[in-house]
């Protein structure tokens, strides 16, 4: 084998490595972006804290306002049954959201979240939340889901944060689409 071949044999090997290391990236940036996201809060993120006390109520309230939206393809209606509660920044508080399946077959859907204004996501920590996991509703069942929250008292301590008076947040449930079903 000459020299020229080898060169060009490793050549394409570095090309072809390298264009696997792209598309891995490519599907590794999606989670990576959401670990992300939920860390530091970026985008208005909540931070979650599965089964974590909360702090305790430091004597500042905080207005939180609730919003549940449905995408048109799920067949479902979701709100949430107070629309607007004031709470204690570090106290532990729940928050329940209604869903009803509207359809003839059972549909099962995940919720995505948000927090605004986008600072106020890093310190907005859920303990327990129906987004967590894809939920199932056979048709026509109604389900209570809470979501049990806390404003982590930090916020008081960020010069960014510490004014805001009310912090908004938002699911949006979406059908969950499973191998062979059609989009």
């Amino acid at each position: 084998m000459t020299t020229l071949a080898r060169r060009n044999g490793r050549t394409a090997a570095l090309a072809a490595m390298l264009v696997a290391a792209m598309v891995g990236l490519a599907f590794a940036s999606v989670p990576l972006y959401r670990l992300f996201c939920q860390v530091t809060g970026f985008g208005g993120t909540t931070r979650m804290a599965v089964g974590a006390e909360a702090p305790g109520a430091v004597g500042r309230l905080v207005s939180v306002r609730f919003d549940g939206n449905v995408s048109p393809a799920l067949g479902w209606e979701f709100r949430p049954v107070d629309t607007t509660r004031r709470v204690a920044i570090g106290a532990r508080n729940i928050a329940l959201f209604r869903a009803r399946n509207t359809g003839p077959t059972a549909i099962t859907g995940t919720a995505t979240f948000n927090v605004s204004p986008s600072q106020a996501g890093q310190y907005f920590v859920k303990v327990q939340c129906f987004c967590f996991t894809e939920q199932t509703l056979q048709p026509g069942q109604e389900v209570s889901m809470p979501v049990i929250f806390y404003v982590d008292p930090a916020i008081l301590n960020d010069p960014d944060a510490r004014d805001i008076t009310e912090i908004t947040l938002s699911y949006t449930f979406y059908p969950v689409e499973r191998p062979g079903q059609g989009s």
